[in-house]
Formats: structure tokens, sequence, C-alpha cells
């Protein structure tokens, strides 16, 4: 299990490093924690991690492979909407690969799904956390289809205000997530 906290100050579920931290510091030993970056600097980066605790980075931007070498594990967030958007994967060097859906207007979040078949081609490029319109609707079907490494949701679990999440649509994103993941991974 995994929490993400996004440092990003232009989306709605932006959090600061002071908000972040506390919260890792009440958290158990067995949660992973993943810190949500789009186009930052390394040195933020690094300054971020240090401060906040995190185990996990997630870049959601525009970077280029250099800038996923840090000092932690990597997620590189690729935007897809179709097989072409596959092509940078083979340059990059991390931990894992989110596919999420591409749009014009905003670097995630969109609340809509892509081609799974994409995500199943992705496979062999490395591991594959799939994002994108996921929801407890559609998650087992998600993770049948594609059975990836692991998944992201944010808006599929969010009450009607973007970024505030919605206490029974996580808990049973999960349970299903879990079942799921029993069942087909």
């Amino acid at each position: 299990d995994a929490i993400g906290f996004v440092f990003q100050p232009k989306s709605p579920r932006a959090i600061t490093p002071e908000t972040a931290k506390n919260i890792v510091s009440a958290l158990p030993p067995f949660i992973t924690t993943i810190g949500v970056f789009v186009n930052e600097s390394k040195l933020e980066i690094e300054r971020i991690i240090r401060y906040v605790g995190l185990n996990i980075v997630q870049l959601h931007g525009n970077e280029p492979p250099d800038a996923c070498q840090l000092n932690r594990k990597v997620i590189k967030a690729i935007r897809v909407k179709d097989l072409t958007d596959l092509e940078p994967l083979k340059r990059y060097n991390v931990s894992a690969f989110l596919l999420d859906t591409y749009s014009p207007h905003t670097m995630g979040g969109t609340g809509q799904i892509f081609n799974w078949d994409i995500a199943v081609e992705a496979k062999k490029f490395g591991r594959i956390i799939l994002a994108g319109g996921l929801n407890h609707e559609n998650i087992e079907e998600a993770i049948k289809w594609v059975r990836p490494y692991g998944i992201d949701v944010a808006t599929g679990v969010e009450s009607n205000k973007k970024g505030e999440k919605d206490h029974k649509k996580l808990k049973l994103f999960i349970e299903k997530a879990r079942e799921a993941f029993t069942v087909y991974a």
C-alpha cells in the first residue's frame, strides 16, 4: 500500500511539504510514501524527499531520462493516447512506469480511461502502474485485463469536490482492487 503526495502547486490535490511531513510521521512503517512532482528541479525534489521522508519519487511531467536519476526509486508517468506514446519508455531506467490518460490541458487527474491494450503492450518496457479513470466499478476489469504491477487512483475516489477524497469510495476501491489482485495477479 502506498500514499502519494502531490507537490505541484497548481494541482487541486497539492500539499505543502510541511503538511506531508506531518502525515508521513503518523503513518505505520509499512506504508510506502510517494512524492509526485511535475517538471521540478532535482535540487528541489531532493530537498523535499529529505525533509518529508519520502520513499519513492513519481515524475509526472516532461522530465527527460537523466532527470530520473535520483537517490530514490523513480516512477515515470507517461500520458497515453496511442501506441506511439510508448516509444520513449525504452530510454528510461526507472523502477516503474505509470500510464495515465493523455490530456492537452492537464498532466493527470482526467478521470478518463485509455485503451488498456496499450498498457499491456507497455509491459515489455518494465513494470506498469495503471492509472487513468479507475474507480470501484472498473478496477476489477482493469486488473484482469492489464495485470499491472500496481494501480494509481485519484479522481475515481474523490467526492464532488476535486481533490477531496470520499472515504466510502476509497474503501470500496481498495477492497475491490485487493480482491482483483488476489484473483488475477
